[in-house]
This record gives structure tokens, C-alpha cells and sequence, in this order.
């Protein structure tokens, strides 16, 4: 680990199920994550993307030791998570924290948003008696709420404002780390754009290192330093945004931006020229030998279905486990663009992003409480 390294993640496995379904029956093994390794530089965004299934959001929980790893080592700050003990790893777990997908699920509804918040407080001992309730009304205004929704219970809000909770919650031990699980998935798109802006300006003043996982592939390009692609447990690709975005290496990266939805239709006579990917992602259980996208790559060759590819680099600081990466991407003749949709999306951010700045906006009229 680099000096600059916060947290990395070696030869990382998580393997589910072993019982035999039947008595006669095979034990079944899901290799959820499978040989992931990567590194996080402090202060940077690092994006997780793939298909449902693929084992991005495992991998977070695995980063974090909410589950137990089966092999493989989580390192954070030069320490071990993997080896820490239950003392070591609360202490560890002060500096990292998670958003949960679901604002849903993750608030306990028996419990005020005040006490919500105040309960890693007083856990992780950063305040205590009159100051935890200071602590909880700071964290409030931080996300764009006000100190009096701390009475309240979180039926009382909106999608959007309980996820800024959660956010607040997570901030609240005053992490160096937090990983975001699909942190705007569960939201309406008009307020998608308001929780990415937050999370980037609580980057920025707060000095975090962002973990996303996220399928939605055009907010992480505006948001992202670095992205790794997973398919079926495995990282494929991992590129700086730009250079993955401009020049996506490995097949199955190109079909991510392929299936990114055009607005626009085709040109009267003019044929789309994107061909989607086809059939379902093969099971974890049961993965194909050799490269595990062969099954649906249309570059396959013999060697695919036969020998597994490395993680290689492929190009200055972008790697893609391909065997024939920087031949098919020399076939390519036309670079694949972000749908004009990202134009618009730009300019989203950029209007939430000056919105958010006005001092004398304390939360939007559209998330008042109900």
C-alpha cells in the first residue's frame, strides 16, 4: 500500500451457500465476488458499476466487513479489516461508513431522526450529553435540513430528504471513507441530481474518499475519478472515467455504453448501429471456463472459452482482463459517445450545484415535510 492508498482490497473472494440441495443433491457454490483486488487513493471518487447480480454490492459490504470475506484481505490505512478484532474493527468502522441504497429500509422507524443520528454519535464517543445534540443539529444543516426535523419520525419525509438522513447519519462519527451502495438508485430522478451534488460538496468540504456503486453510467461520469466494471464477480475493466469513457476497452464495457438509453430517435432510413447485448449474465454458481463473458462476447475466439484472462494493463493506467483488448479496440472505427442525454444532465448538476451554494436555502420547497 502507497502512501496515498486509504483502503485496498486483495484477492477479495465471498462464496455463499455449500449446502446440498437435495440428499442426493451437489452442494451449490455462488461466487458472488471472485479475486478482486484494487486500490483507493485518499480524496478520491471510485466507481463500482455492472450489471444487477455481478457482485458490486457484496464487494462494498465486503470492504466494510459487514460480511465476512471467504479469502482475500481489506486494508485500510496501512491496517487490516479482515484480521481486526472486534474492538480494533469499531474503531476502524468510525472511519468508514456506508449509504444504503433504500432510505426506506436502512431508518429504523421507531426511532426519532434526532436519535437516529445521535446513535454513532454517542457509539463511536464523539460527543457526549448536551454537545450530541449540537452534533445532530450540525449534521442536519450540513445535508440541507433543519435542526427541528430532529424531533421527527422519518415516515414524516420524503424520498429524497430521508436519504439526505442517512447521509447525515453516516457523517456523523466524522468518517475519512464513506461508500455510497446505489445511494440515489431508490430515488425520483428530479431529486437524483440534488443528492449526487450534496455528496460531491461534503467531498470536497469535508475531505472524504467516496466509494459509488452505481449502474447509472452517465451520473458517474460527472462524478467519478475511476471506475471499475464488474462482471459475474470479477472486475474487467479499471480505467480513470475519461480514458474509460472515450475508449472502453473490454467488450462488455462497450456494451454498457451501448445500452445507454438515446432520447433521440434514429434518422429516417438510418439503421441503429449499436447492437445491445444479448441473453442473461451466466450463474455465479456455475460460471463458464475461461473468460466468463465468452458466452456472450461477439469477439469470442477459442482461447476465450479456455483460458481466464488477467487484469492487464492495456493502455497508460487503464487495465481490462481481455485477451484481445487492443485488437478489437484497433477494429473499432467509431468511438462510442455518452448519449446527448448527459448535455442535459450537466446542466442539471451544474443548476443544483448553485442552488445548493445560496446560503439563505436551507431544503427545497419540493421536499418539504409531509
Amino acid at each position: 500500500m502507497t502512501d496515498d492508498t486509504i483502503i485496498e482490497a486483495v484477492g477479495l473472494e465471498k462464496r455463499f451457500g455449500g449446502a446440498a440441495r437435495s440428499f442426493f443433491g451437489k452442494p451449490t457454490v455462488v461466487r458472488a465476488v471472485d479475486g478482486v483486488s484494487f486500490r483507493v487513493a485518499r480524496g478520491e471518487t471510485f466507481a463500482i458499476v455492472g450489471e444487477s447480480g455481478c457482485g458490486k454490492s457484496t464487494l462494498a459490504r465486503l470492504l466494510l466487513r459487514l460480511i465476512e470475506p471467504s479469502a482475500g484481505d481489506v486494508i485500510y490505512a496501512g491496517r487490516s479489516v479482515t484480521a481486526a478484532s472486534p474492538s480494533e474493527l469499531r474503531a476502524l468502522r468510525r472511519e468508514m461508513q456506508i449509504i444504503f441504497q433504500d432510505p426506506y429500509s436502512s431508518l429504523n422507524p421507531r426511532m426519532t431522526v434526532g436519535q437516529l443520528i445521535a446513535e454513532p454519535i454517542a457509539l463511536h464517543g464523539v460527543a457526549r450529553g448536551a454537545a450530541v445534540r449540537e452534533r445532530v443539529a450540525e449534521m442536519l444543516r450540513l445535508v440541507g435540513l433543519l435542526p427541528e426535523h430532529a424531533e421527527r419520525y422519518p415516515h414524516e419525509f420524503s424520498g429524497g430528504q430521508r436519504q439526505r438522513i442517512g447521509i447525515a447519519r453516516a457523517l456523523a462519527s466524522g468518517p475519512k471513507l464513506v461508500i455510497g451502495d446505489e445511494p440515489v438508485s431508490a430515488l425520483d430522478v428530479s431529486i437524483r441530481a440534488q443528492v449526487i451534488n450534496l455528496l460531491e460538496d461534503l467531498k470536497a468540504r469535508l475531505g472524504l474518499t467516496l466509494i459509488l456503486v452505481a449502474h447509472d453510467l452517465a451520473v458517474i461520469r460527472h462524478t467519478a475519478d475511476r471506475v471499475a466494471v464488474m462482471y459475474l464477480g470479477e472486475i474487467v475493466e479499471l480505467a480513470p472515467t475519461d480514458g474509460l469513457y472515450d475508449t472502453p476497452m473490454h467488450p462488455y464495457t462497450r456494451a454498457l455504453m451501448q445500452a445507454i438509453p438515446v432520447p433521440r430517435p434514429p434518422v429516417e432510413g438510418q439503421a441503429r448501429t449499436k447492437p445491445l447485448l444479448e441473453g442473461d449474465p451466466p450463474s455465479p454458481a456455475n460460471p463458464p471456463s475461461g473468460c466468463r463473458f465468452h458466452t456472450r462476447c461477439p469477439h469470442a475466439r477459442p482461447r476465450c472459452r479456455t483460458e481466464r484472462p488477467a487484469l492487464r494493463s492495456v493502455r497508460p493506467g487503464q487495465s481490462a482482463a481481455c485477451h484481445f483488448a487492443e485488437e478489437i479496440a484497433a477494429a473499432e472505427t467509431a468511438a462510442i459517445a455518452l448519449p446527448p442525454a448527459s448535455d442535459a444532465l450537466r446542466r442539471r448538476l451544474a443548476l443544483f450545484a448553485a442552488a445548493q451554494a445560496a446560503p439563505s436555502r436551507a431544503t427545497s420547497a419540493k421536499e418539504a415535510p409531509r
